[in-house]
């Protein structure tokens, strides 16, 4: 794998300052039933990396001494730890809303056959990759077979209340690109989405989220390898908009990788751009959040994904 960082370190992006920290990211391993193209994580099957009873531990503490209002909870496949469903009950406990980034396909994991009921008793937003509502551009970038397995996930979360108004269970989709492209408009994209679902496989969701592909991990060097990466680059600084900035996720959420040590973002975590402190890598066990606040914010040239057009984060377009 060609590595991206060499890429991305020099840049003319605008420096940032951290705003208050409201949302803790957590990685919670990058073992995953799935190997996609797209993934930023380079997560899959084989990967060992996995998030210790300890370091859970230390999540919960964390939330417990700080005013954290959202624990976003992702992988690889987050609920193939085995620690999932204590930090969930636990942070829920305390108030803090849960999002569990799913793949949709691991609900049908062996062990995972009543996952979808135990995220609707404690009310968890589902976040759910579905990059297209064709089956033949799913497939195609996540395999054969996996746009069938979604669909009757997201049936499955159906029948629990997922994406019906009057529950209050969110199930919002993701949407990222098949290829090298932007994301068209998340507005006019989530009413076509909303249409097609129904009509072809009566299944019904809450929000679409639109996400910019990052140039890094596998992705990256798929760009590399095909002679695309300064073109896709080209791309997504042509399309900068400054107006973005204020609402970027590195202003107010921090990312927690496996072991427990800190990142600007997911995407820094992948990059290995860590939060330093007197020459070492920062834990979560070291701050606070108001020790977070103001902050200079590690950039490089990827951070141009998540400005782009209508913007991109974790929780979709930004404009």
């Amino acid at each position: 794998m060609h590595a991206t960082l060499p890429h991305l370190a020099k840049t003319d992006f605008p420096n940032l300052k951290r705003d208050q920290l409201d949302t803790l990211q957590v990685n919670l391993g990058y073992l995953c039933n799935q190997s996609c193209l797209h993934c930023h994580v380079n997560a899959g099957p084989k990967r060992k990396e996995i998030m210790k009873a300890e370091t859970i531990d230390d999540i919960i503490g964390f939330l417990a001494r700080n005013k954290i209002k959202k624990l976003d909870l992702t992988g690889g496949a987050p609920e193939l730890n085995p620690h999932f469903r204590r930090l969930v009950s636990e942070a829920v406990k305390m108030g803090v809303h849960v999002i569990d980034r799913c793949n949709l396909t691991v609900l049908h994991e062996p062990g995972q056959e009543d996952t979808a009921d135990f995220l609707a008793q404690h009310n968890v937003e589902v976040v759910a990759s579905l990059p297209c509502y064709l089956e033949e551009n799913v497939d195609g970038q996540r395999g054969d077979g996996v746009f069938q397995t979604s669909v009757e996930a997201i049936r499955l979360l159906n029948k629990t209340g997922y994406g019906i108004d009057a529950t209050g269970l969110e199930l919002n989709l993701m949407y990222n690109p098949v290829g090298a492209h932007l994301p068209p408009a998340q507005c006019q994209l989530e009413q076509d989405y909303k249409r097609e679902l129904k009509q072809r496989y009566d299944i019904v969701f809450s929000n679409l989220y639109t996400l910019t592909n990052m140039p890094i991990k596998r992705f990256g060097s798929t760009l590399i390898s095909k002679g695309e990466f300064d073109n896709y680059m080209v791309l997504l600084k042509g399309a900068y908009k400054q107006d973005n900035l204020a609402t970027v996720m590195c202003r107010s959420l921090v990312s927690v990788d496996w072991q427990g040590y800190l990142y600007d973002c997911d995407f820094n975590q992948m990059l290995e751009l860590a939060l330093m402190e007197k020459g070492k890598r920062m834990h979560l066990n070291d701050i606070s959040n108001d020790n977070m606040y103001e902050r200079d914010i590690i950039i490089a040239d990827h951070c141009y994904g998540c400005t782009a057009g209508q913007g991109s984060s974790c929780g979709g377009a930004l404009a």
